[in-house]
């Protein structure tokens, strides 16, 4: 059925181009007999003309239809509906624009120009459409949200710039503390989950390594849990977007941050850093973990358990409830034993707290 379409689509316009152009030809050669002047003539032999010339074509231009018709299935509807907004205003600039160039007193300008003039303006507004849609988005629900009542309106855009929405990446999904941390009530405003994130889990709990496979459910069931213990302030949204143009989902969270706008939570150092370069907004889990910690003064007094020996021949190594490492001078000798120690001095470093104390009893 497509075949036949596309020719009788080449049958059209090779009977327009001959009904238009043969006839002049005819007129400019004056040797060629007078019957061919005659228009029907003419779009006799542009339609066999241009028929023939084009019949090797149809399979690659039917092949090239399928594909542009799986391209838009596949798509998003928010995509779709955005080109064809953006193609249909090319069209009607394009429309504009010839009439003028088809006033022209130049039959090959004003009969072909119009015709490119609206294949370039409609795929440029295509493309507009298309790749603007998150901002056309946004300018939508801006119009929306002032068309509503002026008191509701105005309550709406104060919680909105109050509470900015959250952006979870793969490995604070993984990591597990941020249910504990929204169920606590710490967090509030709107959980944003991409769906290309959810597509990274899916593919990490399908791995065949063993332990990926098993961080991966385990980044599911924490999905599962917060979804299933929402705090009152807190809600959950997925974000369907693709960004195909983009490969590495890093880089499609820091696109996402910018279009929504939003704060992006993660443990990711590196994804951290990337966020801060260009301006974006990061709450880490490890930084708050790191914060949380006990503040642990020089002369203060601890009673620990040293477990193992230091990196020095003289030290012991004991921690706190927390996990905060403490590196005992003199503690080798009181390995698995509970001491008294006081504190020296502490330290921050890149992975943690570290303190430094040494026992009473020596």
């Amino acid at each position: 059925m497509l075949n036949r379409l596309v020719h009788l689509l080449f049958i059209f316009i090779g009977g327009t181009l001959g009904y238009l152009f043969i006839p002049e030809i005819s007129n400019v050669l004056r040797e060629i007999p007078l019957w061919l002047i005659n228009p029907y003539v003419g779009t006799a032999f542009g339609v066999i003309i241009f028929y023939y010339t084009t019949f090797g074509l149809t399979h690659y231009i039917v092949n090239l239809m399928k594909l542009m018709e799986e391209s838009i299935i596949k798509a998003p509807v928010t995509d779709v509906i955005f080109g064809t907004m953006g193609l249909i205003l090319g069209l009607i600039v394009a429309y504009l624009i010839g009439i003028p160039i088809s006033a022209i007193q130049i039959p090959v300008v004003s009969t072909i120009s119009p015709i490119f003039v609206t294949i370039f303006i409609g795929y440029l507004g295509y493309q507009i459409g298309f790749k603007k849609r998150h901002e056309l988005n946004n300018l939508f629900s801006i119009t929306r949200h002032f068309s509503k009542d002026k008191k509701k309106a105005e309550e709406g855009a104060h919680k909105k710039n109050r509470i900015e929405m959250k952006i979870l990446d793969t490995s604070v999904i993984i990591d597990g503390r941020i249910a504990d941390i929204c169920e606590a009530g710490f967090i509030e405003g709107t959980l944003v989950i991409p769906d290309f994130v959810l597509g990274e889990l899916q593919h990490i709990a399908d791995s065949s390594d063993k332990l990926k496979r098993i961080r991966g459910q385990r980044g599911l069931d924490i999905l599962n849990k917060i979804r299933n213990n929402l705090h009152a302030n807190v809600e959950i949204e997925i974000y369907e977007g693709k960004f195909p143009d983009i490969q590495e989902v890093d880089s499609k969270l820091v696109k996402l941050a910018k279009v929504l706008p939003g704060v992006v939570i993660t443990n990711d150092f590196n994804l951290n850093k990337v966020c801060e370069l260009q301006g974006i907004k990061v709450l880490n889990i490890n930084d708050l973990a790191n914060a949380m910690k006990p503040i642990v003064l020089p002369g203060e007094k601890l009673k620990v358990q040293i477990i193992k020996h230091g990196k020095e021949y003289h030290q012991g190594i004991a921690y706190l409830n927390d996990g905060t490492m403490i590196v005992v001078d003199d503690g080798q000798e009181h390995i698995g034993q509970n001491v008294i120690v006081v504190v020296s001095k502490a330290l921050q470093t890149s992975t943690g707290r570290l303190i430094f104390a040494k026992p009473i009893c020596s």
